[in-house]
């Protein structure tokens, strides 16, 4: 059972990433404050959901939300200040987005940085102990696949629409055969044999 409140403050925000451990794409952060009776049987850590039921939550949260923002690190940004800075960026934006305040943000995982001067607690493994953070998790999650699926349709070769741009053996050998391109992640090791590419 997920714990609606961690500090006691009624404008709690919870903030989670999606697509830190992908070779292309944006990093998508999301923060999500919700109000104090919110519910829903099948609210969960994103990765522990079905892509139908978190299609489902998705407009259930941002309906019943208090507030809430998404935002996307792009892959020459994550390039250019590394994947856990561009993680945590995506969520100071996603924080700076929501029409509130918060009075105290709670973040999934162990690594974030002061957001203004509002307090803050990491929490490993949040996304499955907290509903906020579970609510910004299915958030980040679906809207980043479905920006992979968009991108998709422009290089279906690498079948973004079912990989989402993770590491998978089929992404890696499309990679081989057909060359990175502007979606992927320079600084990642897109092949396991990769020496330098030519990007």
């Amino acid at each position: 059972m997920l714990q609606s409140n961690f500090s006691g403050f009624t404008l709690e925000a919870g903030t989670d990433e999606a697509g830190r451990g992908c070779l292309c794409g944006p990093v998508v952060a999301a923060a999500v404050i919700l109000p104090k009776d919110f519910t829903h049987p099948f609210l969960n850590d994103s990765k522990q959901l079905s892509e139908k039921r978190r299609e489902e939550l998705r407009p259930f949260i941002e309906k019943n939300a208090i507030a809430f923002g998404v935002s996307f690190v792009w892959q020459d940004e994550v390039d250019k200040i590394n994947v856990l800075q561009a993680s945590i960026t995506g969520m100071h934006r996603s924080i700076e987005a929501l029409n509130i305040t918060p009075e105290f943000i709670i973040v999934d995982g162990n690594k974030f940085k002061d957001y203004k001067e509002i307090p803050h607690k990491t929490i490993v493994k949040g996304d499955a102990k907290y509903l906020s953070i579970a609510a910004a998790s299915v958030l980040a999650k679906t809207y980043r696949d479905e920006y992979m699926a968009k991108i998709h349709q422009e290089f279906p070769m690498f079948n973004w629409v079912k990989n989402k741009g993770y590491p998978t053996k089929e992404h890696r050998n499309a990679i081989r055969e057909f060359g990175a391109n502007i979606h992927h992640r320079k600084t990642f090791r897109l092949l396991p044999e990769q020496v330098k590419l030519d990007l």
